[in-house]
């Protein structure tokens, strides 16, 4: 699956840069190259105890999702979006946002979004999908 999104977390209608602590947190026990990452890494390659794979980047306010293969790699994606207190943004153009961030998004982008109270994989497949086959 050749596929990308986006997480951002904004605060007052700004969009900020994630926790970097909370997204090593998620991610380090994950790392398919773990000699690799340094300190200050904001790029990650991830793979899943089922083998599945994607690679994650922090650039200034973003967290770019790349490539992630069908299988347990999404639980870590959905994981990463939640405690990074992150609203995603699917290729489609809609965002997927828990409702306690409703009043941190700027204004009108309310418009394009849903939300949710919690984000799970079942609420990203009904709004990003449909997918030919379940994501994990």
């Amino acid at each position: 699956m050749s596929y990308s999104l986006s997480v951002y977390k904004f605060v007052n209608g700004e969009p900020v840069r994630p926790d970097m602590n909370v997204v090593r947190d998620i991610l380090s026990p994950h790392l398919a190259v773990p000699e690799e990452l340094t300190g200050d890494d904001a790029q990650f390659w991830i793979r899943a105890v089922d083998g599945s794979e994607v690679e994650v980047d922090v650039v200034d306010c973003v967290i770019g999702v790349e490539r992630p293969q069908t299988g347990k790699v999404w639980k870590i994606i959905i994981e990463l979006a939640n405690r990074a207190g992150g609203v995603i943004l699917t290729p489609n153009g809609t965002f997927l946002c828990r409702e306690n961030m409703r009043e941190h998004l700027p204004d009108g982008m309310a418009n394009d979004s849903v939300f949710v109270p919690e984000i799970t994989l079942e609420a990203f497949e009904r709004v990003a999908g449909p997918f030919r086959h379940p994501l994990s």
